[in-house]
């Protein structure tokens, strides 16, 4: 059976309006047909046989050109049937180059690029002037003859990914000459070289998550740093619903109010089996905070790790000892919540370098792990996207760098600590500094596979379920290193009080997981149930094939929205895959051209899914230039859906499917049944 729904951010009643094989959804803002005639072609799985070929300037792919006016420095390196790697030369060695590799137009193409030093957003367009500084993943639809608008849906698709190649990272971008660029760089002026044959992995295919699938599987065999998201274990927190603690007090966590949050969500029906206590529970201090003095935007940024044990809010001292509210320890704390409302699993957050601002160096708890003062230094490409303020502060403070050569004892002790307080896992934060302090230490590649190697062996070593969420860790330095980590954070945060970026949060995290989800389970973050764009949210979650947890403040919950995410053993239904767009998402945006409707597939034990979101006209895209205005009548949207935009459909389908479908109002609570016809 084939289950749809359409959601709107904006609150508001859903009504159903029949009128032969239409049906009109009103949700808030306007409203969006579904239209259960459509085609019933099934799209078959066909991997093109045929190797990328570079002559008389020209790059073809599948026999059709790709790249005009390729330079002559470009080098071509057959790997399979139909992949290549792509690099190139150059006359000198220096730490970073950009090098062109021809003119690239009229076709449709999807890029993810990082416009943050930590996170990917997609972005759609037609030639090489619309790829950013920055992409990690293009995906294009090549014209099937001279005329653009003769682009089929049927069209081969042409994947471009930037790997690492050496000790060099690379990452594609456009240019206003529409030539299409790929920038390769070690991250230490000391490392350099005068070529980079093999930076960019070129595959073709006429099924596009078929295509990220092998490509991704050739990758992983090829250089072995990395492992597919099939093959990893997977925590078992998954399955269960959950509660952080970031958005209901920030760094302000305290027992007392874990307490009274995990209660309220218990006896509301859906109690947390998984707790994530976030950034506010470690022994820190901050040289920049100056009790008195006003605050200062960012300056928490420039705190530093004091030791690994916890902070006095979750630990009684000889001043305190009369506060009954104050555990003995971490360990007394989270024995007690376990044992008071059945958590299965409790995790704590820490950064990659213990702390935002690293470790505190000379302290008597820090100082066996040599750290060392450093000041980040950020690429030309990302310092050509968006800045952000954690990064710009911690330019500013420096942050206290673990020595490379005892970062796994630090990882050894601080969670062979945790596992000794009856702590489960760990989500570890701010991941991709790494790339910016790597001057001097072998650079970006070399040392982010040390760091990533020595928390991979630790988490093995003390957490018997694999249990890590990875976080701010969206470069391919560190996706092409993740071996073990089954979990990664696939967007920017969920900003509550921010009703421009609600949208934005659901759309991004559908197209990263097309890259994302070959590698890991995407993480959709937390969100509040208690919200104007609460169910927008649940729904995703729904349809995400991700965790399930929420941040409300304690008390602060709606249950009528939990209640169908959440059984009453506080379990979830989480479908099979990562949630992604259908295909006749990938080349649109449904964020801000005004009429595109974004529709995001699954499938689950027994059917398949898919959510329709209205996501136009209420943020736009970070980094674009020329803003197109949406009207206010692109909240009204029409499109249409069938099983034919689910994915593998036949899995869940099988051979004496009759067609049924069933489109379900969660408002009213009434399900319109459909006959697909098949041929």
């Amino acid at each position: 059976m084939l289950q749809t729904t359409v959601f709107s951010p904006s609150p508001g009643a859903l009504q159903l309006n029949h009128n032969h094989n239409r049906r009109i959804f009103s949700w808030g803002r306007g409203s969006v047909g579904v239209n259960s005639s459509t085609s019933n072609t099934w799209r078959q799985s066909l991997f093109v046989s045929a190797k990328p070929v570079l002559e008389d300037g020209v790059l073809s792919v599948n026999g059709k050109e790709l790249l005009t006016k390729v330079p002559e420095n470009v080098v071509v390196t057959p790997l399979t049937n139909s992949s290549a790697f792509v690099g190139a030369t150059s006359e000198t060695a220096t730490s970073r180059h950009v090098f062109k590799l021809g003119v690239i137009r009229d076709v449709r193409l999807l890029s993810l690029f990082r416009f943050k030093l930590w996170w990917m957003i997609p972005r759609v367009g037609n030639t090489g002037s619309d790829i950013p500084v920055e992409t990690q993943m293009l995906l294009v639809q090549a014209k099937e003859g001279p005329d653009f608008n003769a682009l089929k849906e049927a069209a081969p698709y042409i994947l471009f990914l930037p790997v690492l190649d050496g000790e060099f990272r690379s990452s594609l971008q456009g240019n206003s000459s529409n030539e299409l660029e790929f920038c390769v760089e070690s991250g230490d002026p000391a490392i350099v070289t005068s070529q980079s044959p093999k930076a960019v992995f070129v595959n073709c295919g006429n099924h596009p998550f078929d295509l990220l699938k092998e490509s991704m599987k050739i990758l992983e065999k090829h250089f072995g740093t990395f492992s597919l998201r099939e093959s990893k274990q997977m925590p078992g927190m998954l399955d269960w619903f959950g509660w952080c603690t970031w958005d209901a007090f920030y760094q302000g966590v305290n027992p007392q109010g874990i307490r009274e949050g995990l209660k309220s969500l218990s006896q509301g029906g859906t109690p947390a089996k998984f707790l994530i206590i976030d950034d506010g529970w470690q022994d820190t201090s901050n040289e920049f905070q100056i009790e008195g003095e006003p605050f200062v935007e960012g300056s928490q940024f420039g705190g530093r790790l004091n030791s690994i044990q916890e902070n006095n809010k979750f630990r009684t001292t000889t001043n305190k000892e009369a506060e009954s509210e104050t555990p003995s320890g971490l360990k007394e704390f989270v024995s007690e919540i376990k044992g008071n409302f059945g958590l299965k699993y409790v995790y704590v957050w820490h950064a990659l370098l213990g702390y935002w601002g690293g470790l505190l160096p000379n302290a008597l708890g820090t100082k066996k792990y040599n750290p060392k003062l450093r000041y980040p230094v950020q690429s030309p490409g990302n310092l050509a996207n968006m800045r952000d303020l954690a990064m710009d502060c911690m330019e500013k403070y420096g942050v206290g760098a673990i020595d490379p050569a005892k970062v796994y004892q630090f990882y050894d002790d601080l969670h062979g600590y945790l596992v000794s307080q009856d702590v489960d896992g760990v989500k570890v934060d701010v991941q991709n500094i790494l790339e910016t302090i790597s001057t001097g230490l072998g650079g970006r590649v070399s040392l982010t596979r040390q760091f990533q190697q020595a928390l991979e062996k630790s988490i093995a070593t003390h957490f018997q379920d694999n249990s890590i969420i990875c976080c701010m860790g969206q470069s391919t330095d560190s996706i092409y290193h993740s071996k073990k980590s089954a979990i990664t954070r696939a967007s920017d945060d969920y900003y509550p009080e921010n009703p421009t970026t609600q949208t934005l949060h659901v759309a991004a995290v559908a197209f990263n997981s097309i890259f994302l989800g070959e590698v890991v389970v995407p993480d959709w973050d937390m969100f509040y149930s208690r919200h104007d764009a609460a169910e927008f949210h649940a729904a995703a979650r729904a349809v995400g094939g991700c965790g399930v947890y929420v941040s409300d403040k304690p008390g602060q919950h709606d249950f009528e929205i939990l209640k169908r995410l959440v059984l009453p053993d506080g379990s979830i239904l989480r479908a099979r895959y990562p949630g992604r767009p259908s295909r006749d998402c990938l080349f649109v945006d449904p964020v801000m051209d005004g009429k595109s409707l974004l529709k995001i597939w699954n499938l689950n034990k027994c059917n398949g899914v898919v959510g329709i979101f209205n996501c136009q006209g209420a943020g736009k895209w970070p980094c674009v230039e020329n803003i197109v205005e949406v009207k206010a009548s692109a909240a009204e949207l029409s499109g249409q859906v069938s099983p034919a935009d689910i994915e593998y459909f036949e899995e869940v389908s099988g051979k004496h499917w009759t067609g049924d479908c069933a489109v379900y109002s969660f408002t009213k609570g009434i399900i319109h049944v459909m006959t697909w016809l098949l041929s």
